[in-house]
């Protein structure tokens, strides 16, 4: 009887394990072939280097919804950023457009560039008065647009393209980079008058992306301002849009900090709640009809542009074993960093799993069959999405216990 016993526990645990995918993994070669497309029309960049190999899962076997299996929510066409590190403007503005439609029913095309001309005017701004200690560069998160849509509003893109030069794609490199050495040459000549370094650095954005205009024209002959466009055409009200992380590192159910080099203002804005909140979170926005602004690591073995998917592979972690800890470790030991932000506009259920479909502005997301979009398994929201950004009205429960931490 007992070496039955023990032939039964053996075969249990045999089936068990036959039942477990295994995932697999290579190097291949990969060519971001867009990127090379927007680097055709510049007359900066290098000879073409080799292709560079990757390691990447084998997704062969991974079946996912189509295009047309998704429940989405209004959006505008994917647009590209170019070369440019502003996938936080397009994506976030993007969803504001979409915002504006579930609000107004307004169908508008946002300027992004718009945003991002007031934002490096503050990066600089903040460089200066710390005397060069703070971040300066092309980056930002999420919610800097409702901190600088406060200030100076919203802008139609065909009254603003942000593209004084008329490039076929938005480029700072050169920009970026003249900001960025006068800044410094401040910093070593010690020469911080803010006025006029300011001025200095608005001269250099109206060369490369133009003046941003002082009003707004609706309608044939009617005139905003930025602000009043903002509130009283598209009816959108920055204050009414919150933002979540989760990690272990800050106490939950409060307000933290988002320690990334891109949240260059330390902005502890950030509503920090369990994991199990922060994804009920994203599925009953989504769900309910909003759109959400996300921001987290797009660097991963299962991230893959050709096949427009983003998913978890067995060889990183089991499903089973993603929780707060294995979030939490990734983040400290650097291997989930603050790569990228995309817009989820829509979601799926197959098998049991949830998965949801991202509006991508980068170049990547143009080498795969779905131009300008990705599938992304609810496992990779999980543990390599950081942080989000959307209405308060679609989170309120989560909001409660926040408050009633406080």
């Amino acid at each position: 009887m007992k070496s039955l016993f023990c032939l039964a526990i053996m075969f249990v645990a045999f089936s068990l394990s036959a039942q477990q995918t295994k995932d697999r993994a290579s190097m291949i070669e990969y060519e971001n072939k867009f990127y090379s497309k927007i680097k055709s029309g510049l007359t900066d960049t290098k000879s073409s280097k080799p292709k560079r190999k990757a390691f990447k899962m084998d997704q062969s076997g991974v079946e996912a919804p189509g295009f047309e299996d998704f429940q989405t929510t209004w959006c505008q066409k994917p647009i590209s950023q170019g070369r440019t590190g502003t996938c936080w403007c397009f994506s976030t503005t993007s969803f504001y457009e979409s915002e504006v439609k579930r609000i107004s029913g307004k169908e508008v095309d946002l300027s992004e560039l718009y945003l991002v001309y007031f934002e490096y005017i503050e990066k600089a701004r903040e460089f200066i008065q710390t005397r060069g200690k703070s971040f300066f560069g092309e980056g930002s998160e999420t919610n800097a647009l409702a901190r600088m849509m406060k200030m100076h509003g919203l802008m139609p893109a065909d009254q603003y393209s942000g593209n004084a030069l008329n490039t076929k794609y938005h480029d700072h490199k050169a920009m970026f980079n003249e900001m960025k050495s006068y800044l410094h040459s401040l910093k070593q000549s010690n020469a911080w008058n803010e006025a006029a370094a300011i001025e200095n650095i608005k001269s250099i954005l109206d060369h490369y992306l133009g003046a941003p205009p002082q009003r707004v024209k609706v309608d044939g002959d009617t005139y905003y301002s930025p602000t009043g466009y903002m509130r009283e055409y598209l009816k959108i009200k920055p204050e009414d849009y919150v933002n979540f992380m989760s990690l272990l590192e800050k106490p939950y159910y409060q307000k933290a900090e988002y320690d990334v080099p891109d949240n260059w203002w330390n902005s502890t804005d950030y509503n920090n709640v369990p994991l199990d909140d922060f994804l009920s979170g994203i599925k009953g926005a989504i769900k309910s009809g909003y759109t959400i602004s996300i921001g987290g690591d797009v660097s991963e073995a299962g991230y893959n542009a050709y096949n427009d998917l983003a998913v978890v592979p067995s060889f990183d972690i089991p499903s089973d074993y993603i929780d707060e800890n294995a979030r939490q470790m990734r983040f400290s030991n650097g291997a989930t960093t603050d790569d990228h932000a995309i817009h989820l506009i829509g979601w799926a259920e197959k098998e049991g799993d949830t998965w949801f479909l991202v509006k991508d502005s980068g170049s990547g997301a143009r080498n795969g069959k779905l131009e300008g979009y990705y599938r992304y398994h609810e496992d990779y929201v999980k543990l390599k999405i950081m942080t989000y950004t959307v209405h308060k009205d679609a989170v309120e429960k989560i909001l409660k216990k926040v408050s009633s931490f406080k």
